[in-house]
């Protein structure tokens, strides 16, 4: 299929061809819930456009546990279809959607209590298994297994021996949230959509009670544009009573948001071949393998606070610290803490208190007629949500349409992915690259890597590492900002790549580099460069500074040092 590159003049022509024409669909907000609607209206042959305020997946689908799964915790809250439809997609990206960017991960559940826990920890694990292969998906991951204090041991040696009596051992999946969105996006461009970040809506379209469309700022122009369509989707996850509050609507339905923090640690810290998934008081807490790193969280709080920076503050941290250490031989510390992040739930409100025991499940409503809102859900179940709203949107359409068939469409990049991975051996004396350095490009991008490839055939110095964090080429960089959509520098070192949370420097001493390589695609002159780099310094010391403070309250004032950029 023909893929579609998100540059500055693709986004230009996105813009000005949505202003055009009457769209059938709308969608508003590019996380994963938005970008997945775009995908499954495009693709029912709909004339579509998705528009972002800020960058693809810079809210909540940036800054999740990187996990997906059917939510095992949930079976003991007996809530048997979410985790069966969770499985279901699950196996779906494994094997057919997008095997070039999810990935098995194996955990080890330590267990505490001798007999009983084993019989009643195993039969749900059993259960969880026999789930994820009923819908005839899933049947590509091992099977869990029961292992003995000692074997647990030498799987992963970084446990107490006192912090359990034996384990079990099981498969989920993982990916690099942001990345995944924005090969969603990718994908319904190269379907038809029209696709442009950096575009807030700043009100609906009204004709009498219905919604007809939507007016959209271009953040980096400065042009407004009307852009009318049949329908509208409210596919802006936390900000979904912001956005309905532009039409006077709350909704039927109010969404709260739960903070979640993340710790990145080096490999070295924790010695061990699998992640841990542990029991908390409120939740659990995981430790998932990242490359040359863990990513350890997470944490469950009500957030009140400003939604676009949630702030992790220094009571997160101790807290992520505490657990994790009850069962490690070696305690971390602050000073193994490479990277912070934290991320917002979109939950639905009003089932509990607890922001723990608040819905995971998804919603679609169509408040006013042209409007449809979409809220809830959990990333893992993103496509079942799209394929709800856009259900819910054709039948405020004089048409007929087709039917879903997201299930089918893979995205960009994984056709010919299993293919070229077989043939990297091939690929990297053809290159001249380091096989490790084909694989990583490989499974950030799938079959599209020979477009990063093309880029260093061109320009060999692009095949060279950033110097202060060589895990990613320059190329890669040249790349983001030429295809992928990225506008600004936060963009590429935030969400591109992961370079803010995989350094202790959290980006600063790439910061330069990478705004050199991002100038020619976009047109920087060095006093643009200079800006970019400065904010982007300033933006990691307000993070820094709030993860020093004590409470939710200060660090998010102390984050807030730092807004975002806004383009001369």
């Amino acid at each position: 299929m023909r893929t579609a590159t998100l540059g500055p003049a693709e986004r230009a022509e996105s813009l000005a061809s949505m202003a055009e024409r009457e769209l059938d669909v709308l969608v508003v907000g590019g996380g994963v819930v938005g970008a997945g609607t775009a995908l499954d209206a495009v693709t029912r042959g709909l004339s579509t456009g998705l528009v972002e305020a800020r960058d693809w997946a810079s809210g909540t689908s940036s800054r999740s546990s990187k996990l997906i799964h059917g939510g095992l915790r949930y079976l003991e809250m007996l809530d048997f279809a979410l985790v069966r439809e969770a499985l279901k997609e699950r196996g779906l990206l494994l094997e057919k959607l997008a095997p070039h960017l999810v990935k098995p991960v194996p955990f080890l559940y330590p267990l505490r209590h001798k007999g009983w826990e084993r019989l009643y920890a195993g039969a749900g694990v059993a259960l969880y298994d026999a789930m994820s292969m009923a819908p005839g998906h899933g049947r590509g991951l091992p099977v869990h297994r029961h292992l003995s204090r000692r074997h647990a041991l030498r799987v992963a040696p970084c446990l107490k021996k006192g912090a359990l009596v034996g384990a079990l051992q099981y498969y989920d999946a993982q990916m690099d949230d942001a990345r995944f969105v924005t090969t969603l996006a990718r994908t319904a461009a190269a379907y038809g959509a029209k696709v442009a970040n950096r575009a807030r809506v700043t009100g609906f379209l009204r004709e009498g009670e219905r919604v007809v469309g939507a007016r959209v700022q271009d953040v980096e122009g400065g042009g407004e544009y009307e852009v009318r369509a049949k329908q509208v989707v409210n596919a802006t996850g936390v900000w979904t009573d912001d956005t309905q509050a532009m039409v006077g609507e709350r909704g039927r339905f109010h969404v709260r948001a739960s903070k979640g923090i993340h710790l990145v640690v080096p490999k070295d810290r924790i010695h061990s071949t699998t992640g841990l998934i542990l029991r908390t008081e409120k939740s659990v807490l995981f430790v998932i393998p990242w490359g040359r790193h863990w990513i350890v969280g997470t944490t469950d709080t009500d957030w009140d606070l400003d939604k676009a920076h949630p702030a992790a503050s220094s009571a997160d941290i101790d807290y992520l610290l505490e657990h994790v250490n009850s069962v490690l031989a070696v305690p971390l510390t602050r000073d193994d803490v490479q990277g912070v992040y934290a991320g917002l739930r979109p939950l639905l409100a009003g089932e509990s208190d607890a922001t723990s025991k608040l819905s995971r499940e998804h919603t679609v409503a169509h408040p006013v007629p042209g409007l449809v809102v979409v809220a809830g859900g959990k990333y893992t179940t993103y496509r079942v949500m799209a394929k709800d709203a856009v259900d819910e949107a054709v039948h405020g359409l004089d048409a007929r349409v087709a039917a879903c068939v997201t299930e089918d469409t893979p995205l960009v990049g994984a056709e010919g992915y299993r293919a070229l991975w077989n043939a990297r051996a091939r690929i990297a004396a053809r290159t001249g690259l380091h096989v490790v350095r084909v694989e990583h490009l490989l499974n950030r991008y799938g079959s599209l890597a020979e477009e990063v490839l093309e880029l260093v055939v061109g320009d060999p110095s692009l095949g060279q590492p950033l110097q202060a964090a060589d895990d990613y080429l320059r190329a890669e960089i040249t790349y983001a900002a030429s295809h992928e959509g990225a506008r600004h520098l936060d963009d590429v070192l935030t969400r591109r790549t992961r370079i803010s949370i995989e350094t202790f420097d959290r980006g600063t001493r790439s910061a330069r580099e990478a705004a050199e390589l991002m100038a020619p695609v976009l047109g920087w002159d060095e006093g643009r460069i200079e800006r970019e780099v400065r904010h982007y310094e300033k933006r990691v010391e307000a993070e820094r500074e709030s993860q020093r403070q004590p409470d939710d309250l200060t660090a998010d004032a102390a984050r807030l040092g730092a807004p975002d950029i806004i383009p001369l």
